[in-house]
């Protein structure tokens, strides 16, 4: 009976050392983010309904201005990969009562100088996973101008949200669509810039965390996912032919 007591207090030692443990981790990611630029919130969609889709009033901008909008932010940052956009910021305003004055949509990707590909390189996700993304591993574009580092690109958006009137940590999506391929399976656009910037700000296991936490965000909050997702064969169809452009 005794030894039986001494198991479950063992046990019961390790729980409350776990909970412990994810205590300590959950204060530390609340400091970091109160002096952090970027707050990472997650995949913003998984597939195409209107190209170009962050674009004033369309459905995925208007996700991104509410949920800015709840959380008492004047800005938002959504990142890409970078394609033939100039990836302009916009502002928003479909009177959400919650911003009257609307929300700036801040647009930010990330270039590879050695291919545009849209599969997965799963090569370099493990790679990325265990070493993170190196400083030179990509360019990066907004407004139309591009940027060497990342530091460079960082400090742009810095600027334009401070001179929005920017307080605390801007909210930060990546884009998430995918043109063919399973959402389950691909993290969609945008995704490795994503995780550059979690880990450069919260460091690894911070990364990890905002990643997990990512991959889940639309599944759950995304108004619009039960639409894409049921409607993904077709939508996917469309975009490829060109069919959803309407700019």
């Amino acid at each position: 009976m005794d030894k039986e007591n001494g198991v479950k207090m063992e046990r019961s030692s390790w729980v409350v050392i776990g909970i412990a443990i994810i205590l300590l981790f959950g204060f530390y990611l609340w400091g970091v983010t109160q002096f952090s630029l970027i707050e990472p919130v997650g995949r913003l969609t998984v597939t195409k309904v209107g190209n170009p889709d962050i674009f004033p009033q369309h459905s995925n901008a208007k996700v991104l201005s509410e949920y800015a909008a709840k959380s008492g932010s004047k800005c938002v940052l959504i990142v890409h990969y970078g394609g033939d956009s100039n990836y302009r910021h916009f502002h928003e305003d479909d009177d959400n009562i919650l911003a009257p004055d609307g929300v700036n949509v801040l647009e930010l990707a990330f270039v590879d100088p050695s291919t545009y590909k849209t599969y997965v390189d799963w090569g370099e996700v493990f790679s990325s996973f265990i070493f993170g993304i190196p400083e030179d591993r990509y360019d990066y574009k907004a407004d139309g101008e591009y940027f060497d580092t990342l530091d460079e690109a960082l400090n742009y958006i810095d600027g334009l949200a401070k001179d929005r009137g920017q307080v605390g940590p801007i909210p930060m999506f990546y884009h998430g669509t995918v043109r063919a391929d399973n959402p389950y399976m691909n993290p969609g656009c945008g995704f490795p810039l994503y995780t550059q910037i979690a880990w450069k700000q919260y460091g690894r296991f911070g990364a990890y965390f905002y990643i997990v936490k990512g991959l889940i965000w639309p599944f759950v909050s995304n108004k619009y996912y039960p639409y894409e997702i049921s409607h993904l064969s077709s939508l996917q169809f469309l975009y490829n032919s060109g069919r959803l452009n309407y700019q």
